[in-house]
């Protein structure tokens, strides 16, 4: 797939796209570096199983992940005064590096026998502080090298990569989980980040205003954000679909363990389940033109939501892990569509900020969901939970429609005609006139018999 002559099989859009030199050289090290994530998917939340006390283990596997994504969204705040002085290869290098760096700190303090759940947790989040920097990084770089018609397919490149991921990384844990440590596995994924950051950093970069260092922070663009209702609406519903699909990283490895009383390799396997069906939907999409935007969201979200109901069945894992797949199967084009509309919407010059300040906001969600779902864990069961946040999916659904509608109609109301157009508000008619003078239309008329 990464071969320098692309192979005559592949469709157009993707024979064009990985015809790119540059395109080519650094999709597999982002492969690598997502299989790291997938195998970390499982990693993080078993090992927070095994430091946890007893009968506290699922609120430490909700802060381990929340404390894993959360810290990126303060650190597009905060930092956002040097970080938007970076262009955006250094701002993936300079992520990739830290991450490199503090998820290896976690094997070294596991054999030096210091490995608490404080460490634990402190190791993880700060390891995510400049995480939505360098996911910024990562979408914008390609952005000034690509055309119009290449972004869609390359976003759909990237995220098929993610979910492919999602594939091997969670069956490949689960099948080192009995054989080592969970320490080891987050090592391996800090191995894939250090080869992320070495890579990327070799690449030389034709000079763009998107790769360039940008001249706004991260408070500008929620500014620009707010002045876009198109990114505005999708930030809010994406936000909420996050939040929503939060608690499915604790609650699905206490199902499998507690409900289905099952290993780790069965957790990689839905893991697995929900990536296929990621892939599919996510390659579909790149061959696909464009798609109307809010129905298309719309839908994602609530056959994610019907997939997620078949977790109410807990005696064989058979319905759940169908389910799961067809969640995937509908949720794999939702990220290149998102931002492929950024791309074309947002200022050239302001992309990466813009893009940080939308993973500012994003990267609240799942965490707030994860520990939340991690302290439900302790007084409700897996399945409750599962299930419940399919219904909010499909809740969300309905709740948009509404809203949507309401603010379209605010729109015609309050905003100003343009020239030549009539405004939006309707107008009183005039009352019809008399052609008698006025004094004549003032006297008393005669009744008529």
């Amino acid at each position: 797939m990464f071969s320098a002559a692309p192979g005559r099989l592949m469709p157009g859009p993707y024979r064009s796209l990985f015809a790119d030199r540059t395109f080519r050289r650094l999709m597999p090290v982002f492969a690598l570096s997502d299989l790291g994530d997938g195998m970390t998917v499982v990693a993080i939340a078993w090992l927070a199983f095994a430091l946890g006390p007893d009968g506290g283990q699922g609120a430490l596997a909700g802060v381990a992940v929340a404390a894993y994504v959360l810290p990126g969204a303060l650190g597009a705040l905060v930092l956002g005064r040097w970080m938007r002085r970076l262009p955006a290869q250094s701002l993936l290098v300079t992520d990739s590096a830290l991450r490199a760096v503090l998820l290896g700190a976690v094997p070294v303090a596991h054999a030096a026998g210091v490995l608490t759940p404080a460490v634990y947790v402190g190791l993880l989040g700060a390891s995510s502080l400049l995480h939505a920097w360098g996911k910024a990084g990562k979408h914008a770089l390609f952005a000034p090298l690509l055309s119009d018609n290449q972004r869609l397919t390359a976003n759909s490149v990237l995220s098929t990569s993610l979910w492919s991921a999602m594939i091997a990384g969670p069956a490949l844990a689960g099948l080192l989980v009995g054989v080592v440590s969970p320490v080891w596995i987050i090592g391996l994924d800090a191995a894939t980040f250090a080869v992320l950051a070495f890579q990327t950093g070799r690449i030389n970069l034709p000079c763009s205003p998107t790769s360039g260092p940008v001249a706004s922070d991260t408070r500008q663009g929620l500014s620009i954000l707010r002045r876009q209702p198109e990114l505005l609406g999708l930030l809010v519903v994406t936000w909420v679909f996050n939040l929503a699909f939060g608690p499915v990283k604790v609650a699905l490895p206490l199902f499998v363990s507690d409900n289905l009383d099952a290993g780790a390799g069965l957790l990689g396997a839905y893991w697995a389940a929900f990536g296929i069906g990621a892939v599919v939907g996510a390659l579909a999409l790149g061959t696909a033109r464009q798609l109307p935007l809010w129905p298309a969201m719309l839908g994602i979200i609530a056959g994610h939501g019907v997939g997620m109901l078949p977790f109410a069945i807990t005696h064989t894992a058979v319905p759940s892990l169908i389910g799961f797949v067809f969640a995937g199967l509908v949720y794999g084009p939702y990220s290149a569509l998102s931002f492929t509309l950024i791309q074309d919407r947002a200022p050239a010059d302001s992309l990466t900020t813009v893009l940080a300040a939308r993973n500012a906001v994003l990267l609240t969600a799942s965490p707030l969901g994860a520990a939340l779902g991690g302290f439900l864990l302790d007084r409700t069961s897996a399945p409750a939970i599962l299930v419940g946040c399919g219904a909010l999916m499909i809740l969300i659904v309905p709740t948009s429609t509404v809203a949507l509608k309401l603010y379209g109609n605010h729109r015609r109301w309050h905003q100003p005609p343009r020239p030549g157009r009539p405004s939006g508000r309707p107008r009183p008619r005039p009352r019809p006139q008399s052609n008698r003078p006025a004094a004549a239309r003032h006297q008393p008329q005669p009744r008529r018999r």
